[in-house]
């Protein structure tokens, strides 16, 4: 059966007091509104990563994100941070080609890939996301782009690896511009997704992965988006700056 995971990504924001404060609220919620069925992960700056696992503790169900890490093992890498840095900080998971990578820092699939193998071999469990522009996604493309993204990063792995990773969907046009895909588009590009990684892996294995879907989910679109069969949660990203918030979209499954 299929993990329901509702991930956090605080992006570049929040300062020692603003992370301490959300994340003790977020915790607190967790606790009192006996959250169960939903694997949560916190993903902050790397600054944050000792202290935020202070405060999650042995928090069920609670777990510890990063949101990067090098493709290197260890080295003459001025400001990068390995995989098995965020394990030793208590990191469970690490997420790997969110778009802003993609677009900002020209990650391409060859360095993806070396990430990928790195967060394995250490232990973490990677969130891989994939996802296409408004231009791809006017254009029709959009299926076969993202089927692209998966072949080349990801098809290499075993399958023993490839069981261990977490996929996330980013329609990147609806990623802080206030749009939203449909709840129906995000299941259909989810079923492409898992039929893609089925022919691969066969279908028993891509019908255990976890796709969670990554665009501008909110308290009042999560219910609807999480109903559909083929999304198992969220990687949330302006939303999980607001304990509330977040909570609530954690409490729609």
């Amino acid at each position: 059966m299929r993990k329901n995971i509702v991930a956090g990504n605080w992006k570049m924001n929040l300062n020692f007091e603003e992370g301490q404060k959300l994340t003790s609220e977020i915790v607190n919620m967790i606790r009192d509104e006996n959250i169960k069925d939903v694997s949560v992960v916190l993903n902050p700056p790397y600054v944050h990563l000792h202290p935020v696992k202070k405060l999650i503790g042995n928090t069920a169900g609670l777990f510890l994100g990063a949101q990067n890490c090098s493709d290197k093992t260890s080295g003459a890498y001025t400001g990068e941070i390995s995989a098995s840095m965020l394990a030793s900080f208590g990191s469970t998971f690490v997420i790997i080609g969110h778009s802003e990578r993609r677009e900002y820092f020209k990650e391409d699939s060859a360095l993806l890939t070396g990430k990928l193998t790195q967060a394995l071999e250490n232990g973490l469990t990677p969130i891989f996301c994939c996802g296409e522009s408004l231009d791809i996604r006017e254009a029709g493309t959009h299926e076969e782009y993202v089927k692209q993204q998966l072949t080349e990063s990801l098809f290499g792995l075993s399958a023993t690896d490839f069981a261990k990773i977490v996929i996330a969907y980013e329609p990147i046009w609806a990623i802080g511009t206030g749009k939203t895909a449909s709840s129906d588009q995000a299941q259909e590009m989810h079923a492409a997704i898992r039929t893609h990684l089925a022919s691969k892996y066969g279908q028993a294995a891509a019908d255990e992965i976890s796709i969670l879907y990554g665009g501008s989910c909110n308290p009042g679109n999560a219910k609807e988006i999480f109903s559909k069969p083929d999304v198992d949660g969220g990687l949330i990203g302006g939303a999980s700056l607001k304990s509330r918030d977040f909570l609530d979209i954690i409490k729609s499954f």
